[in-house]
């Protein structure tokens, strides 16, 4: 029998990683601004990190990524050089901040850098903006390029996380998004970064996959749990052939309906509560004692680019291609291009080209926003007294919280906002009511 889903399911919307969102990122601000947003730091400010590499040895038809595959391996040296450079060049510009909290290596693939490759990047991240001997150092890996030497590596550098790309482990799945890789794979690779003291192992996992069912996603979740990962991500695929042409590989008709969507996001969130995680926001989940879950315990849980985190950085600062950075005075995103980003740094320049500077009433919705996706409840008077704002500001988002409340996606008691357990799922579609910039015409991903 065809299921149908709630409503709310089909609803589109931010995924809140930041806000205002990408879709405001404009050229008005660019390398000046960015400069200036830099030297505002204050001593106090703590600095997340993040390297993005652009590189796959193979592309993942699902992938929604920044990422290409280079013909040569040189492409990837002469990228290292622009990403030190790049580093250089913003610690120039830095005021005085109180040290790097975290370091994040995303992709794309960034073990596809060899050891040389990866060690230059550390020592000029260390050299020029602050030490990492007490930063959180998490890398994101491909399990079917993860080889011994790599593995050492990232035990040897004092490597503290590592996130597994595993997605699903049906192979019809698998061969639908051009992305072969076993259960026995995954488990040796896991074995193994343990015996080289990775201490936190994380999976990236995926529902609305071309020919998953809600079977399928309940085993590969089971699979998963068996291997017994720190934390597990469990990401909703977006199908957006017309921002990532490469998805067009992927047919249509093989991709599930919203109801069976539905049916196989609940599927694994009930395999990974069963197993004893820790539900964290609307799409993660963390053994017990893990830092994420602490940090959800204790009210501390932050939303960035990466999704939930425990890391309380004041400033998120992104280098190499596409990166964007978080500052107080407002996201800056570089050249996604890469010929266009090298010949941005190659001078010593910023390759920053579009971003958005963020408003006092930007800080208020913000924070509003971000309650709800990690607290799953707002306090809105103590919201406008905290920022020394009329209450009446806010009597857009009342009116839209009213009718969600109708439908059970929220409780109202005067200016209290909850999100009851079983509407958790649509926490974005509630959050978008302090969103003052959404566009019934824009496109964004389903709420599930």
């Amino acid at each position: 029998m065809k299921q149908s889903p709630p409503p709310y399911a089909l609803a589109r919307v931010p995924r809140y990683t930041s806000y205002p969102t990408a879709l405001q990122f404009s050229d008005a601000v660019g390398s000046d601004r960015h400069k200036a947003w830099l030297a505002g730091l204050g001593a106090g400010d703590r600095l997340s990190l993040y390297i993005h590499v652009p590189f796959c040895a193979q592309l993942c038809w699902y992938c929604g990524c920044h990422t290409s595959v280079p013909g040569q391996y040189q492409r990837a040296q002469r990228y290292t050089d622009c990403l030190v450079r790049e580093i250089e060049t913003v610690a120039r510009h830095l005021g005085p901040h109180g040290g790097v909290s975290q370091l994040h290596f995303g992709g794309g693939t960034p073990t596809y850098l060899k050891s040389a490759e990866f060690m230059r990047i550390l020592m000029a991240c260390s050299t020029h903006i602050g030490s990492l001997e007490q930063a959180e150092i998490a890398v994101e890996v491909d399990p079917r390029t993860l080889d011994d030497e790599r593995i050492t590596l990232l035990g040897d550098l004092g490597v503290t996380r590592v996130n597994l790309g595993v997605q699903d482990f049906d192979e019809g799945v698998q061969r639908k998004i051009n992305r072969l890789q076993s259960f026995d794979l995954v488990t040796r690779t896991v074995k193994a970064l343990r015996t080289a003291g990775v201490p936190n192992i994380g999976f990236d996992l995926m529902y609305g996959l071309p020919g998953q069912t809600v079977d399928s996603v309940r085993r590969s979740a089971r699979q998963a749990a068996a291997l017994a990962p720190d934390r597990v991500a469990v990401f909703g695929y977006a199908h957006v052939p017309w921002f990532k042409k490469h998805q067009a590989l992927i047919r249509e008709t093989d991709l599930p309906d919203e109801g069976e969507r539905f049916a196989q996001m609940r599927a694994a969130a009930e395999v990974w509560t069963a197993a004893g995680y820790v539900p964290i926001g609307f799409d993660h989940f963390a053994r017990l004692g893990d830092s994420l879950a602490n940090a959800a315990r204790d009210g501390v849980l932050a939303r960035n680019f990466q999704g939930y985190t425990d890391d309380g950085a004041e400033a998120v600062i992104g280098f190499g291609a596409s990166a964007i950075s978080a500052l107080p005075g407002g996201y800056v995103q570089n050249e996604p291009r890469i010929g266009v980003y090298r010949a941005l740094t190659a001078d010593g320049g910023l390759a920053s080209v579009r971003g958005v500077a963020v408003t006092a009433d930007d800080r208020l919705r913000r924070d509003a926003i971000g309650r709800l996706m990690c607290r799953f409840e707002l306090d809105m008077d103590a919201l406008c007294a905290r920022h020394d704002v009329p209450r009446d500001i806010l009597a857009d988002a009342r009116d839209r919280l009213e009718g969600y409340a109708l439908d059970g996606l929220c409780r109202l008691d005067g200016g209290h906002v909850t999100i009851p357990e079983k509407a958790r799922p649509f926490v974005r579609v509630v959050a978008s009511s302090f969103d003052a910039y959404l566009s019934d015409g824009t496109r964004h991903s389903r709420a599930v």
